[in-house]
């Protein structure tokens, strides 16, 4: 989900992050803070708990992947996600950028704009 969390600044990229959501049942939320903090250079810790509005995220109107359904006592958390580079690649009218697909990843220098490669 495009997020209204604006991101630092770096060079020619800016924007806002992108995030995923994960619904956790309100007991295991602190642990999942807890484990996922030790992994700052993966995703780390979440960037938002709670209601997906006060992030500018609708849980039905996902850009990427599948929607995500949070109903009974799950509450929404949210990661930062690996797509923000390429938002704001996009933005920012970067010639070239190796990135992933959303949930693919899968580096190489074929173009997916020709699928005769792949």
């Amino acid at each position: 989900y495009i997020s209204n969390i604006q991101c630092t600044p770096a060079g020619e990229l800016s924007g806002p992050m992108v995030v995923n959501a994960r619904p956790v049942l309100p007991q295991h939320v602190a642990k999942a803070v807890a484990v996922t903090t030790r992994f700052p250079l993966a995703h780390g810790a979440p960037v938002h708990i709670g209601d997906p509005s006060a992030i500018g995220v609708d849980l039905d109107s996902p850009q990427w992947g599948v929607k995500r359904s949070v109903h009974g006592p799950y509450t929404p958390v949210f990661w930062a996600c690996g797509l923000t580079p390429q938002v704001m690649a996009m933005r920012g009218q970067l010639p070239e950028l190796i990135t992933h697909k959303a949930a693919h990843m899968f580096v190489t220098d074929l173009s997916i704009a020709d699928p005769l490669q792949w």
